[in-house]
């Protein structure tokens, strides 16, 4: 019997032995992964420009995010610029060659109006619409190229981004010619794409905090 339970108790001390001398886990634990922002991308032959697409406006913002990743558009034209007011872009009208439809076309519907704090300072970019507090274009938006702002537009219609790198261009483009309807001579024509950026990268490659 004593030999018995020696046994066991030697049994017993092995057991304990082995699940202490048990093999760490190794596997590193996962690095979350910082998130990323989808900001807007406007290539002009003047320059680029970054638009950062605000969250307040999230049906204006998804749907440039869409128009811009299905290439909806790619060669749309500035067809309104005017001078230290706005630079206007994105009807696909543009694309003919009939200057005198500019401004009436868009994918065949409009965006429901939505407030936003965020108001018409320099290089804020805005959907076009008919009025104020009216639905919005589907696709034609604008850049605001007056330094000062134009705050007279604040809370009638919809600012959705904010020009974040590129004002040299917007500069450029206001001061282009323009015939009597306020359309350049000469089509700017626009290639608009979705990037991605980390908080970290947009700081750093463009001076703008993300909030």
């Amino acid at each position: 019997m004593t030999k018995i339970i020696s046994s066991l108790l030697l049994i017993s001390a092995i057991s304990i032995a082995l699940v202490g001398c048990k093999k760490k886990d190794t596997t590193p634990t996962p690095v979350p992964v910082e998130q990323q922002y989808k900001l807007m991308e406007i290539k002009t032959t003047y320059g680029d420009m970054i638009v950062w697409l605000y969250d307040e406006t999230p049906l204006h913002r998804d749907n440039f995010i869409k128009l811009a990743e299905t290439g909806y558009l790619d060669t749309t034209t500035f067809h309104r610029v005017v001078k230290d007011f706005v630079i206007q872009g994105g009807d696909p009208n543009s694309k003919d060659a009939d200057p005198n439809n500019d401004g009436f076309g868009g994918p065949g519907y409009t965006i429901p109006f939505e407030s936003n704090p965020n108001g018409h300072k320099y290089g804020a970019v805005g959907s076009a619409s008919l009025g104020a507090k009216a639905a919005s274009s589907g696709s034609q938006f604008y850049i605001v190229s007056n330094t000062a702002g134009t705050p007279n537009l604040d809370g009638n219609y919809v600012v959705f981004g904010q020009t974040i790198k590129g004002l040299d261009v917007v500069a450029k483009i206001q001061v282009v010619n323009t015939n009597g309807n306020n359309r350049p001579y000469v089509n700017i024509t626009m290639d608009v794409n979705i990037i991605k950026k980390t908080k970290a990268q947009i700081k750093s490659e463009y001076g703008y905090t993300v909030k």
